[in-house]
């Protein structure tokens, strides 16, 4: 199987603030190094790839603006021309201009990696399925983050991770290995 040509590669906050201790253990070992891959093979088939980034308007956040962890990780760096855009919120749909973007190009299929599972990339794959996109999550570069369960217990990241895959597969993406993408690119 090849991916149709309209399929971009968006990576989701693949930011240097994920590397900041107070986050905790993330599940996905080698995320960053499977994210670099796909970059590298989009790029050199000459599709399309776009870059979100989160800007929390907490000053505190390793995440704002003003904090170095803003800064995309080396693995992720965006070249001259591809497109960035800037959220504040989970999904990267909203208030970015992501999906006028998209639809102005031509992308029907998106390809997702990044930073949190469970969080930004979960949301960005639902609202782009709704939105009509056929969505493929990369599960070997995507992570999550351990959960607070509210009742005084923790979630591992792992577990928030295969969770949030398996509440995408089938209903809102195709849930898809880095190698399995490689082969379609």
């Amino acid at each position: 199987m090849t991916l149709p040509d309209a399929t971009a590669l968006l990576l989701i906050d693949v930011q240097q603030a994920w590397d900041d201790p107070s986050w905790g253990v993330r599940s996905t070992p080698g995320a960053e190094a499977n994210v670099a891959r796909l970059l590298a093979a989009f790029r050199t088939a000459g599709r399309p790839v776009l870059h979100v980034r989160h800007a929390s308007g907490n000053p505190a956040s390793p995440l704002h603006p003003d904090q170095p962890g803003h800064a995309f990780k080396p693995e992720a760096r965006p070249l001259p021309g591809e497109p960035v855009f800037t959220k504040s919120v989970h999904a990267a749909f909203l208030g970015t201009g992501l999906e006028e973007h998209l639809r102005a190009q031509g992308i029907t299929g998106l390809v997702i990696a990044g930073i949190t599972t469970h969080l930004c990339v979960s949301s960005t794959a639902r609202l782009g399925s709704n939105l009509g996109f056929a969505v493929i999550v990369v599960s070997d570069a995507s992570s999550a983050l351990s959960l607070d369960d509210g009742e005084g217990g923790r979630i591992p990241a792992e577990t928030a991770h295969r969770v949030a895959l398996a509440e995408l597969r089938g209903q809102f993406a195709r849930v898809a290995t880095t190698e399995a993408v490689l082969a379609e690119v």
